[in-house]
Parts: structure tokens; C-alpha cells; sequence
């Protein structure tokens, strides 16, 4: 088999590069063993704003406006419906926190994000005594959805390989590379965690981050919105809501653990006011970076290796746009942004 590009990896990072490379006539193929599952964690959240700081999302409306439209497109593609636009209610825990929200809505880089004008409590299941602020241009996208349905879509196109990639079977030849039996012009890594066992990528200064959520039924909670407080609590539909989530810095297993979920519950119940069942509970690594900017760039030594990675907790927004200039850099030679090229860690 001879195609373009061959691609490590099927999540989030994975599938933006993937869809660059598809919607430009591009042939590939996808290793994709299972084995990672950060694009899970953050429950698919699009989020403009930092909101322990009121902040703005490191260029948060070029992210949304490439990807808005990448997912929609995807929609099409796989007959499925991947975006679910809700507005964020940040509850306020005092009334100092509602005049730092004001002082926010003043800053022009926030100006499309933040409304102006403070939500009252209309939530019974709520406790929020000094009502919420609305962060607009925000949502969930169904990361499930989208990674199951996008690799049936690659299987029913024979392009998705479900074994490892063995690092031992690549051989490197004049113009390309070849993996047991396909040639290739070019590989992208976008495998996540993964990438710390990866001999050409694997010094990439990626931080690990576990983070783990819960999936509640809550009958009489009755909410359309995404409410944040000391965690979110995020509409999945028939009574169903992702809380989360959390982080962990030294355990790097992917098993769910007691300690995570009694954090969950004990913050969920500090403002929540109803009876829930856990259905169940997730657990992943989220490739994080020292500086908050993804990985991407090419191989020192060997030019036909490539890397997407370190979407940390901001994949559904970061993807597409890096994806994008991915492509870009691999097939239009436009150099790659400084604030993500892999050479700032040179």
C-alpha cells in the first residue's frame, strides 16, 4: 500500500490532521490501538474563557471560528450530531466575585464572550445565592461521537489499522518511510500521553495531567445551560450530566479512583441540591505543556517525522486550528507560529 501519510493516533489531534489532509486529497492511514483517552476527559467542553481569572482563552476567537465550522462539516461527514451550543452560568461565590466579573466585561478581548448583565438563579436543584455570569460562544462537542464515528468512518474506507504502532517496523527510505507494508511520505505522531515512549518525539516537554469525571443521573436537576463552579456540571441529555473534573499530577495510571470521585461529589454537593446517581467514571492523561501551547513541528534529524500534540485541556478549541497549520507547514512550507513550533524548546 503506498499513501501520503500515515497517522499515530485517532483522537482529537489525531482527527484534525486527518481532516486537513482529507479535505485536501490527501491519502492516509490511522494507527489507532485504543490506548489513549484524554479526548474524553474534558467531556468535549469549548470554552472561551479562563474562568478562575476571568480571562481570555489564548487566541480563543480564531480557535472558535475554525472550529466551529470543522465540526459542522464533520457532522455531514458522519451523519451525526457532534455540537451542542450551551451558554456557560459561572456561579459567583460572593459578591467580590461579581464586581471582578464587571471589571472583565470592560476588557475588549472579552467583549463577545462575557454578557454584561447578571443571571438569577431560576435553578431550584441550585444553590447560587449571588447569581451567575453567561460566557457566550460556548458548548460541548460529543468527543465520543465524533472519535467512534470518525473511525468507522476510516474502517469502512480501509485506512484504520487497530494494532500499535511498532516503532521497530519503520525503515526509513529516500523520500518517504515505509511501516510493514505501506509507503508513506510522511508520519504524524498525534498520539497523546503516548508520545513519552516515542524514540523521536518522546523528550517533548509534556506535562502530565490526569483528570477524571463522572457521569451523574439527576432526574430533577432540569438544567440546558453548563453551570461552573468548583467543577462543571455539563447537559448529556435524558437527565444525564458529566461532572468534572479533576487533576492529578504524579499518578500517571488511567484506572478511575475513589479519591477522585469523592473530590467530585464533595464539591458538586457544596451547590447542588438534589438527589443523583453516578453512572459511571472516566479516567485520562491530558498531554499538557509547560507554557499552555501544543507541540508541533518536525523532526530534527529525520524530515519526514512529524508531531501534533499537548492540547492539554483545550483540544475540542485547539484541534482544527492546529491542524490546520500543521498542513500548512507540511505542504505549503508556511512556517509554523513560534508560540507552538517545537524549536522554542530547543
Amino acid at each position: 500500500m503506498k499513501v501520503d501519510y500515515i497517522i499515530v493516533g485517532c483522537g482529537l489531534a489525531g482527527i484534525s490532521i486527518c481532516e486537513q489532509l482529507r479535505r485536501n486529497g490527501r491519502s492516509f492511514v490511522v494507527f489507532d490501538n485504543d490506548s489513549q483517552h484524554a479526548s474524553t476527559v474534558a467531556a468535549g467542553m469549548y470554552n472561551p474563557v479562563i474562568l478562575k481569572r476571568f480571562t481570555e482563552v489564548w487566541d480563543a476567537q480564531l480557535q472558535l471560528d475554525i472550529a466551529m465550522p470543522f465540526y459542522a462539516e464533520l457532522e455531514q461527514l458522519l451523519q451525526s450530531t457532534l455540537i451542542y451550543p450551551y451558554p456557560i452560568y459561572r456561579r459567583f461565590s460572593s459578591v467580590k466575585e461579581q464586581n471582578t466579573w464587571f471589571e472583565a466585561c470592560d476588557k475588549p478581548a472579552l467583549e463577545n464572550f462575557l454578557a454584561t448583565q447578571l443571571i438569577n438563579n431560576s435553578f431550584e436543584c441550585i444553590d447560587a445565592p449571588f447569581s451567575f455570569g453567561e460566557v457566550k460562544q460556548a458548548g460541548r462537542v460529543d468527543t465520543n461521537a465524533l472519535i467512534e464515528g470518525y473511525k468507522a468512518y476510516l474502517k469502512s474506507n480501509n485506512s484504520l489499522i487497530t494494532t500499535g504502532f511498532d516503532f521497530e517496523n519503520l525503515q526509513h527510505s529516500k523520500g518517504g518511510v515505509i511501516v510493514n507494508d505501506i509507503q508513506a511520505n510522511k508520519i504524524v505522531f498525534a498520539e497523546g500521553y503516548g508520545v513519552k515512549s516515542n524514540p523521536f518525539f518522546g523528550d517533548l516537554p509534556l506535562k502530565e495531567a490526569k483528570g477524571e469525571l463522572m457521569l451523574i443521573h439527576a432526574p430533577d436537576l432540569k438544567i440546558d445551560v453548563i453551570v461552573k463552579s468548583s467543577v462543571f456540571i455539563i447537559p448529556e441529555g435524558n437527565d444525564h450530566y458529566s461532572v468534572g473534573a479533576t487533576y492529578n499530577w504524579s499518578d500517571k495510571s488511567v484506572q478511575t479512583t475513589d479519591a477522585a470521585k469523592e473530590e467530585l461529589q464533595t464539591k458538586l454537593e457544596k451547590f447542588l441540591k438534589c438527589d443523583y446517581t453516578v453512572v459511571e467514571q472516566y479516567a485520562g492523561i491530558r498531554p499538557t505543556v509547560v507554557d499552555r501551547r501544543p507541540l508541533l513541528g518536525r523532526h530534527n534529524s529525520h524530515s519526514n517525522l512529524y508531531v501534533l500534540n499537548g492540547l492539554g485541556t483545550r483540544g475540542v478549541m485547539l484541534g482544527p486550528l492546529m491542524g490546520q497549520h500543521l498542513y500548512n507547514f507540511m505542504e505549503k512550507h508556511i512556517d509554523l507560529p513560534e508560540a507552538i513550533n517545537i524549536r522554542r524548546f530547543s
